[in-house]
C-alpha cells in the first residue's frame, strides 16, 4: 500500500483545512487507518484513527472535537477535517494504515501501522 497526504498549508488561526490520504497498490477497505503529526522538535504524536466501518473512529484526547476523520473506501481516500486551527496544531500530518482493525489502544501507538505516507506539512499563523 502506497498513501499519498496532501492538503497542507499556511493558515490563520481560526481556519480550517481538510487533509486527504490517497491509498493506491490495494485497497483499504480492509484497513484501518490512522493520523499522525509531528512538530518541530516534538516526538509523533496520535491524532485519529478510523477503522474498517466508519462509525468506528477514535481520537487522541487533545482534538477534543476540533478534528474529524473520515473515509471514502470506493476513492480509497481517508480524510482529516480540521476546524478552528491554532498555532499550536502546526506540525507535518502523515497518513498511515494497518490491515484489519486492532484494538484503540494498539492504533494510538505508530508501531502499529505497516504503512506510512510521505507527510504533509499545516501551518498555522497567530
Amino acid at each position: 500500500v502506497q498513501l499519498q497526504a496532501s492538503g497542507g498549508g499556511l493558515v490563520q488561526a481560526g481556519d480550517s483545512l481538510r487533509l486527504s490520504c490517497l491509498a493506491s497498490g490495494r485497497t483499504i477497505s480492509d484497513h484501518t487507518m490512522g493520523w499522525f503529526r509531528q512538530a518541530p522538535e516534538k516526538a509523533r504524536e496520535f491524532v485519529a484513527a478510523i477503522r474498517w466501518s466508519q462509525r468506528s473512529d477514535i481520537y487522541a484526547d487533545f482534538v477534543k472535537g476540533q478534528f474529524a476523520v473520515s473515509r471514502d473506501n470506493a476513492k480509497n481516500t481517508v480524510y482529516l477535517r480540521m476546524n478552528s486551527l491554532k498555532p499550536e496544531d502546526t506540525a507535518v500530518y502523515y497518513c498511515a494504515a494497518v490491515p484489519n482493525f486492532p484494538e484503540s489502544t494498539m492504533l494510538r501507538c505508530s508501531q502499529t501501522y505497516d504503512y506510512w505516507g510521505q507527510g504533509t506539512l499545516v501551518t498555522v499563523s497567530s
